[in-house]
C-alpha cells in the first residue's frame, strides 16, 4: 500500500464510508495516517469512592462497581437525564448521562462494570457525569496503552478511525515506509526515531516516552519542511530585480495631515521604511508586526496610495469578508478626507455575478487602483493589469502559499507586505517568516486607554453580567468567549458551550434590559450567517456577541468596551491576549473579564501576567517561559499559531534545530538535487500539490 492510494484501498471503505472520510480532508492513505490524534486517554486504575475531593472536581476517574437497580430516565425540556447509583466497595456515587436513554439496556444491575467519568462535585458530595462503560477484562487491555482520540466529524468514530490505521499500519498489506525522507545525518544528530517507528507511535503508543519521542519527530519535520519552503522563497526573493519602482509621493503626506490623529513615532519610522524600499529596483517583502490595535493597517493604506500614485495596482487581502468590507470602507472614506481620486474595488465571495464581474474588469483593465478583498482575489477570473504591491493581512493566520498564489497575479514578483497582530518573540519570528523582513509597531495610539483586567472565578458572574448591563445602557457593546459550540457528551461538558450559554445569558440580561439583543457565532456556521452576525454587531444591532474564538480574526468595533472570556483556563496567554484585543479599540475605557474554572496554582500565576501587562509581546516572552515541554495527554491550546503537531511557542527548541538542519542542508545542496535529498524534494511538492504548502499558523 502506498501514501497515494486512495482510502478505499482499505478493507470496509467502500465509496459511501470515503465520503464521510473525504469531510474530514481524508481522500488518501497518506491523509490517513497525517490525521493525528488531537489528546490520548491513560486509563488509570480505577479509585477508592472513600479518596474523592474537592480537588477532583472536574477530574477525569474510573470506579469499579455495579448497580443494584435499573437506570431511571426522566425528562427535562430536551433533555433525557439517566440517573442511578454506582455501589463500590460499601461506597455510593450517582451517576447521570444526558440524551443517552440506551445506556438503561445497556447497564444491567449486579453486573460490575468501570465506569469511567467526570467527576462533579454537588455540595458536599459528588457525583458522575457522562461515564463511558467497560467491561472489566476490556479495560484492563486498554490500560496496556495511551488511547488515541481524534477529531471526528459527523458519521466518522473513532473506532472506524482506529480500525483503518491498524490495517495500513499493522495490517497484512501495510504502508510500504522502507524509504524515510529525512537524511540519515539529520536523524542520528538531532534523535529522531525512524518514520516507521514515529507512524505507528503516534497512532498507538505502548508508553509515554514512545510518544514523546515520535512527536518530537513530526514537530521537527513540520518545521523543517516549512523553513526549508521559507528559505528557497527567500532566496528567490533577494535574487529578483523588478521594475516596479514606486517613488515617494507628497499624496502620502496629505493623507497622514488629514488623520484625526498623529502617528505615532514607530509608526513613523516603520513607514519612512517601507517607503524607502518600495522606491526601489530590489523586491520588497516585509512583515509588519504590531500588537493588536497599534495601528498597522494606515501604514498599509500609505504603501498603497503610494502605489496607486505611480500608476500602479495595490491589492489588501484580508482573512474574512467582514473585515474585508471594513478596510474597504476606511480605505475610501481616507481618501475622501484627503481628497485623492484613488478609485478601490472590493471583491469577496459574497458579491452577486454582476457584482464581481463588474468589479474584475475594473481590476483588469487598470482602473482600480486598489483591490480589497478576500481569497476571492487569489480565483483564475481575477486578473490585474499591473499588481505591483501586495499586502496580507492575516491577523495570526500565516499562509504562504495564499499570498504566494496573490503574488502569482504579478506579470513580475511584486513587493509584499504582511500584517500579523500576533505577539511572537523576534527569535522565532525570524524563523516562522524566515522569507521575510521584520519592522515592528511597539507603541499603542496614546488616545487608546489601556484595558482594565479582572481574573475571576464563577462566583463573580452575577456581578460580571450586571457589569456588562451598565456598559450596554451606556451605549456600548459587549463580547463573552466560549471555548465550545455545544455540548459534546464525552466528558467535556463543563465548559461553557456557545448556544446554550446564549440563551442563559440573554435570559440573565433581559432582567436589566428586556429588549437586549443576545446572538451567538461560531465556527461551524456558514460563511454568509457569520458575515451577517459580524456586520450586525458591527453596525451596533447586536449588544452582546457570544462567540468562539473565530473573533480572533475579526473587525474593528471601537464601541465594545467589555470582553468577557469563560474557562479562560483553556486558552493559552497569546492567544487569549489576542481575544482582549478586540476591545479596547476607541476612546472609551474597555475591560476584560477573565473567568476560570481552575483552582491550579499554576493557572492562576499565567492568568496573573495578563492581569498585569498589557503588551502583546512581553505576555509572548512570559508564556513561552512558562510553557515549557508542554502537555502531550490533555486537550491541546487551540487556536493558538500552530501546524498538525507543533506548537511555535512549545516546542520553539525544535523549532531551532530544525532551522538549523535547513540551514545546513541548503548550503551544501541548494535546490535539493542530491540523491539523499531527493525525498525531502519531493515531500515539498506533495505538500505545494496538495495545498498545505501554506500551512496555515
Amino acid at each position: 500500500m502506498q501514501e497515494t492510494s486512495p482510502i478505499t484501498k482499505i478493507k470496509g471503505i467502500g465509496p459511501k464510508s470515503a465520503v464521510i472520510y473525504e469531510k474530514a480532508g481524508i481522500r488518501t492513505v497518506g491523509d490517513l495516517i497525517r490525521y493525528y490524534p488531537r489528546a490520548y486517554d491513560e486509563m488509570k486504575d480505577p479509585v477508592e469512592l472513600s479518596t474523592l475531593s474537592a480537588g477532583d472536581d472536574g477530574a477525569v476517574v474510573a470506579v469499579e462497581g455495579h448497580v443494584e437497580a435499573a437506570l431511571s430516565v426522566r425528562y427535562l425540556r430536551n433533555f433525557r437525564i439517566v440517573t442511578g447509583k454506582i455501589h463500590s466497595h460499601g461506597e455510593t456515587l450517582d451517576v447521570t448521562w444526558f440524551n443517552m436513554p440506551f445506556m438503561r439496556s445497556q447497564v444491567h444491575p449486579g453486573t460490575t462494570y468501570i465506569f469511567r467519568g467526570q467527576v462533579k462535585a454537588k455540595g458536599r458530595s459528588f457525583y458522575l457525569l457522562q461515564p463511558k462503560v467497560y467491561d472489566l477484562f476490556d479495560y484492563t487491555l486498554l490500560q496496556k496503552s495511551l488511547q488515541p482520540v481524534y477529531p471526528l466529524t459527523a458519521g466518522l468514530s473513532e473506532h472506524s478511525l482506529r480500525k483503518a490505521l491498524r490495517q495500513v499500519l499493522l495490517g497484512e498489506d501495510p504502508l510500504d515506509f522502507s524509504m524515510d525522507p529525512l537524511p540519515e545525518w539529520i536523524m542520528e544528530r538531532y534523535r529522531l526515531p525512524p518514520v516507521r517507528e514515529t507512524i505507528r507511535a503516534i497512532h498507538f503508543p505502548q508508553s509515554k516516552d514512545q510518544l514523546q519521542d515520535a512527536r518530537h519527530r513530526l514537530v521537527f519535520e513540520e518545521f523543517f519542511n516549512f523553513i526549508l519552503l521559507l528559505k528557497q522563497l527567500r532566496e528567490r526573493r533577494t535574487a529578483q530585480i523588478h521594475s516596479y519602482v514606486i517613488p515617494k509621493t507628497p499624496k502620502t503626506a496629505e493623507v497622514i495631515q488629514s488623520l484625526p490623529y498623529q502617528l505615532t513615532v514607530s509608526q513613523e519610522k516603520v513607514w519612512e521604511v517601507i517607503s524607502e524600499e518600495l522606491s526601489q529596483k530590489k523586491v520588497m517583502a516585509r512583515l509588519l508586526q504590531g500588537d493588536v490595535g497599534c495601528g498597522k493597517t494606515i501604514i498599509a493604506f500609505l504603501a498603497l496610495v503610494q502605489t496607486a500614485a505611480a500608476g500602479m495596482q495595490g491589492a489588501i487581502m484580508a482573512p474574512t469578508e467582514v473585515l474585508a468590507r471594513q478596510h474597504y470602507d476606511g480605505f475610501v472614506k481616507l481618501m475622501q478626507q484627503a481628497g485623492l481620486p484613488i478609485r478601490a474595488v472590493l471583491l469577496t465571495g459574497s458579491l452577486k455575478a454582476r457584482e464581481k464581474r463588474e468589479a474584475c474588469g475594473l481590476i483588469e483593465n487598470g482602473e482600480a487602483q486598489v483591490v480589497i478583498g478576500t481569497h476571492a482575489l487569489i480565483q483564475e477570473s481575477v486578473r490585474f493589469r499591473n499588481l505591483a504591491l501586495v499586502v496580507t493581512d492575516e491577523q495570526h493566520r500565516f499562509g504562504v502559499g495564499q499570498r504566494e498564489a496573490l503574488s502569482g497575479k504579478a506579470e513580475e514578483m511584486p513587493h509584499t507586505i504582511v500584517m500579523s497582530a500576533t505577539p511572537i518573540p523576534r527569535t522565532l519570528a525570524v524563523i516562522l517568516y524566515g522569507d521575510l523582513d521584520i519592522s515592528v509597531i511597539r507603541e499603542r495610539p496614546s488616545e487608546r486607554l489601556p484595558v482594565k483586567n479582572a481574573v475571576v472565578d464563577p462566583s463573580y458572574r452575577p456581578k460580571a453580567y450586571a457589569f456588562i448591563a451598565s456598559q450596554v445602557k451606556e451605549g456600548h457593546q459587549a463580547y463573552v468567549i466560549c471555548p465550545m459550540v455545544e455540548e459534546s457528551g464525552s466528558g467535556e461538558i463543563e465548559a461553557e458551550n456557545v448556544i446554550d450559554y446564549t440563551d442563559m445569558l440573554r435570559e440573565a440580561l433581559t432582567r436589566y434590559l428586556p429588549d437586549i439583543r443576545v446572538e451567538y457565532l461560531h465556527g461551524r456556521m456558514k460563511n454568509e450567517e457569520k458575515n451577517a452576525v459580524m456586520q450586525r454587531f458591527l453596525d451596533g444591532e447586536i449588544k452582546v456577541l457570544v462567540s468562539t474564538t473565530v473573533v480572533e480574526v475579526g473587525v474593528n468595533v471601537p464601541n465594545a468596551t467589555v470582553m468577557m472570556i469563560e474557562n479562560c483556563e483553556r486558552f493559552g496567554l497569546a492567544q487569549l491576549h489576542q481575544l482582549r484585543g478586540r476591545v479596547g479599540r476607541g476612546k472609551d475605557q474597555s475591560y476584560c473579564i477573565l473567568m476560570h474554572h481552575s483552582e491550579s496554582d499554576a493557572v492562576k500565576k499565567r492568568l496573573q501576567i495578563l492581569k498585569e501587562s498589557n503588551d502583546g509581546f512581553e505576555i509572548a516572552r512570559k508564556d513561552l517561559e512558562l510553557r515549557g515541554p508542554g502537555e502531550l495527554f490533555g486537550l491541546r491550546q487551540s487556536g493558538e499559531l500552530s501546524f498538525l503537531l507543533a506548537d511555535v511557542y512549545q516546542d520553539a527548541g525544535i523549532m531551532q534545530e530544525a532551522s538549523e538542519a535547513a540551514e545546513e542542508i541548503l548550503t551544501q545542496d541548494p535546490e535539493l538535487e542530491r540523491e539523499e535529498n531527493r525525498l525531502i524534494r519531493r515531500e515539498l511538492q506533495r505538500q505545494a500539490e496538495a495545498g498545505k504548502a501554506h500551512m496555515t499558523l
